[in-house]
This record gives C-alpha cells, sequence and structure tokens, in this order.
C-alpha cells in the first residue's frame, strides 16, 4: 500500500513559509537501486546495482521476473561498481533498443545495446548484446554511469575521472581519455569501425591529439544528469572531492564545456598544478554546497531533474536533487539568474541513489539502503489544521470559495491576507460585518495560498490553503 511522509521544504520570498512536500511510498522491495528511467510508456524500469532491470508497473507493481538479468557479466562488488546505467532509444517502441552501462568483471566500463525479447515485451533478450564502447578503468570507484539520450537524439554518456582520490592522473583535463567526461555518441550509424559514429558536431572532430567521443571535459564523478524537459538544459551533478557538491547547468547544444575538475572543487581551487586552463576558459557550478557547511553531514551529491509534470503544479521549474549521506533533499528555485537552496529534513535509512522521472514528468526518488522507490509530492492539507486563534477557515482544499468563520474566536481579527506560493499579495480584507466571510477563489489559479491571519493586538499567524 502507498504511504505518505510529510517533511517541511523552505522557501524565501517577500514572506518566509514552509512549503510541506510528500514522499508517497510508490514500490518496494528492491536491491541496490540506482537507476529509474522510463520507455516512453507508463511503466518505470529501475535498475539494480548487482545487474537487474525491474519493471514497476502503473499500480506500482513489481513484476516477478526481471525484465534484464545480466549478473554474471556484472561485477558484483558493491561500492561504485555494478550496473550503473540505462537510456532507451527514442524510437524504443518501435526498434526495441535499450542501452546499459556496467562495471564488468575485469573492472571496465562497457557501454552495450540490448534488444526487446520479440515475442514478449516484459522481458529483454540476454543474447542480443551489442557492446559499443569499453573504457579502462585504473581504480574501482568514481565511474559514473548515467546515460540519457539528448533532445538532439544522440546518446550522452557521464564517466567518472578514473577514481582513487584527486584525480592523481589527471585524467579528467586529458582529452586522449574517456574519462572524467561527458560524451555524445550516435547509436544510429556506424563508422570507422565501431558500432556507433560521432556526431558531427562534437567538439573534437577532426583532432588528432583527442577523442572525438568527448562532448565536455572537467567531471569527477558526475552522479546522473538529466535534460530539462521544457527548455533542454543540461544539469549534471557532480560528486565532490573534500568539501565541496555541485550542481552545473548549461544551455542546450553547448558543447566543449570545461567544468574545472581537478583544479577545481566547486568554485573553489583543489589543484591547480597540470593540465589548468585559464579560469576564463572554465564553467562554474550554479550551485554549491558543502559537506559541514550546509547543516546536516553532506558527503555525495545525487543528482535529479526539474519538475515538469502537470499533477504538481506549484513544484514546476524547482530543480530536485539529494545528498547520500544526510538523506535530505534539496531544492534549487529560481530567482532571476540565481538560484535559491533548500534542503528538506533527512528520510533517514534511505541513502538517495537516483531520482527519476515518468513519461508526464513526474519525479520519483529511491534509496540505496531502503529500496524503496518514491514518489514526490505537495502536500495536501485537511481541514483540521485550519483553525487560528478560534477562527476557522474551511473548506480547505477549497474549488470555488472558502469561508472565515469566527463564531468560536475570543479574539477580534484586524486583517487577512491571501498570499501567493511566491509571497506576493493577492487580497487584503479589513473588514468583518459578520461571524462567516466568504471569499471567493474563482478567479485563483490551483495551487497553493497562504491565509495570513492579524488580530488586534497584532499578532500573527500562516497557514495554507489549496486551491483544487
Amino acid at each position: 500500500m502507498k504511504t505518505l511522509t510529510s517533511f517541511l521544504l523552505g522557501f524565501f520570498s517577500s514572506i518566509i513559509f514552509a512549503q510541506d512536500i510528500e514522499l508517497e511510498a510508490f514500490a518496494s522491495g528492491f536491491s541496490s537501486p540506482v537507476n529509474i528511467k522510463h520507455a516512453g510508456d507508463n511503466r518505470l524500469f529501475v535498475v539494480e546495482q548487482s545487474g537487474y532491470i525491474k519493471i514497476v508497473n502503473s499500480d506500482g507493481s513489481v513484476n516477478a521476473t526481471s525484465f534484464l538479468d545480466i549478473n554474471t557479466i556484472v561485477v558484483d562488488g558493491g561500492g561504485e561498481s555494478g550496473l550503473l546505467g540505462l537510456a532507451f532509444h527514442p524510437n524504443y517502441i518501435a526498434n526495441g533498443y535499450f542501452y546499459v552501462n556496467y562495471i564488468n568483471n575485469s573492472g571496465n566500463t562497457v557501454i552495450s545495446r540490448f534488444t526487446r525479447n520479440v515475442s514478449n515485451p516484459e522481458l529483454a533478450d540476454t543474447t542480443s548484446e551489442l557492446i559499443l564502447l569499453t573504457i579502462d578503468q585504473p581504480f574501482g570507484n568514481h565511474n559514473g554511469g548515467d546515460m540519457a539520450f539528448g533532445p538532439d537524439g544522440y546518446l550522452y554518456i557521464a564517466t567518472g575521472d578514473g577514481g582513487s582520490g584527486g584525480d592523481p592522473g589527471d585524467r579528467a583535463q586529458n582529452i586522449n581519455l574517456l574519462l572524467g567526461k561527458l560524451l555524445r555518441i550516435d547509436v544510429d550509424n556506424t563508422s570507422n569501425g565501431n558500432n556507433y559514429a560521432i556526431p558531427a558536431g562534437n567538439p573534437f572532430v577532426g583532432n588528432t591529439n583527442a577523442m572525438e567521443e568527448i562532448w565536455a571535459v572537467g567531471l569527477r564523478n558526475p552522479w546522473k544528469f538529466s535534460f530539462d524537459k521544457q527548455t533542454n538544459e543540461l544539469w549534471i551533478a557532480d560528486v565532490g572531492q573534500e568539501n565541496f557538491e555541485e550542481i552545473n547547468m548549461v544551455g542546450p547544444n553547448e558543447s566543449g564545456i570545461n567544468y574545472g575538475w581537478r583544479c577545481y572543487e566547486g568554485n573553489t581551487a583543489y589543484n591547480l598544478t597540470g593540465n589548468c586552463p585559464d579560469q576564463s576558459l572554465l564553467t562554474f557550478p550554479v550551485a554549491v554546497y558543502s559537506h559541514t557547511g550546509n547543516g546536516a553531514f553532506k558527503c555525495s551529491i545525487t543528482g535529479g531533474y526539474r519538475y515538469r509534470g502537470i499533477t504538481e503544479p506549484n513544484l514546476t521549474g524547482l530543480y530536485f536533487f539529494a545528498d547520500y549521506c544526510s538523506n535530505e533533499i534539496g531544492i534549487l528555485s529560481q530567482s532571476g539568474s540565481s538560484w535559491t537552496m533548500t534542503f528538506t529534513a533527512p528520510f533517514n535509512g534511505n541513502n538517495w541513489s537516483a531520482f527519476g522521472e515518468d513519461v508526464n514528468g513526474e519525479l520519483y526518488i529511491c534509496g540505496l539502503n531502503s529500496g524503496t522507490v518514491y514518489r514526490i509530492k505537495e502536500s495536501n492539507l485537511g481541514v483540521e489544521d485550519n483553525d487560528l486563534f478560534g477562527v476557522k477557515i474551511y473548506p480547505n482544499p477549497t474549488n470555488n470559495e472558502f469561508v472565515i468563520d469566527t463564531r468560536d474566536s475570543l479574539i477580534l481579527l484586524k486583517e487577512i491576507n491571501i498570499f501567493n506560493i511566491h509571497g506576493q499579495l493577492i487580497t487584503s480584507i479589513s473588514t468583518f460585518e459578520n461571524q462567516l466571510t466568504t471569499i471567493s477563489t474563482k478567479t485563483l489559479t490551483k495551487g497553493i495560498y497562504l491565509i495570513e491571519v492579524i488580530n488586534t493586538e497584532g499578532n500573527k499567524k500562516t497557514k495554507k490553503l489549496i486551491k483544487s
């Protein structure tokens, strides 16, 4: 059964208030889930690190038989290895192609294509593997692993810097290596004896001193990236080394970006020896948080998505991310050219490992340790929470109007203000001719509003009102 858990999420505007969000337990029983993707229909596909992909149906039920089982060819030692990434071809419904990123039994990265079972769409054909790319890994950590098809139809692949600590080989800045990069390949064509082609717009095409698959450089361990469904902007969360976690965002079609590692960790210089370009040639993150300076101890960022769904309108445009150690969910909200970062209270026992977006843009998050997939929702307040100074406000949620009932109040009201979720004043009421005052909400759009009640003694209380 689906369950709800509420936590406070702070937003700041002309007034300060907290917006409730809820996590709805959607599916459970997974073993170390690390990726959630959809295939263009109403199912979710959950990747387990040990080499399995499982199907979650629209009602939250999980198929008993795995969609894909490649446990025998995936290194199964936990840590940062295993089956890490999944991407469905944009024309998956017709061709049945999907792509995985895993660490093989030799400890190296493999990017390969599988095909859906011809007779049973709930299963993959485990004999259909076509290896596109193998990348040698010098160490067992920092494997990145996420993949996604961009709005241009090309496959993007995130790779870590090869591991150890501090990028001792300066690999992320080395354009002769595929480590510490974002790659872009054309899986619909082949060239140069490979099972893929190089898109003509890649920044190092024709450069004999570079790997032509490279789209961007200077990443440490990009743990999840996504494309904004509305703007096509690229978001990358990069795990930090000692002190800082970073969130990067660039516009569509921006190639040759250098995100700065190992020269910089976040906005702070880390190691300026070696192959460090001028600072003016680097792209710095839109947001950074520290391990010890932003509330609870944090250690490793998990990237997510900007919300572009339809059922939670007040979350639209917010970028969701999380921290593995603190169990907090973070949010970036945009104000002009700047971003405001806030965190929820910790959801202990989860260790957030991945976000997912379904075909309608609704957002999900999963915990590596809990093995549970949750759906991110706005809160739904009931009428029992609407008693202020003995003043009752109902119905809540409301449709066309609500009532301010002062019959049980021993305190006189001075003013009632209604704000939208951005803190902008919508209307103000200062005349109360009787004990029941009806306020029309017909002109309000659906969403969450704030009702500020001020009594004659100057005391204030604020509650939320939902327009359904």
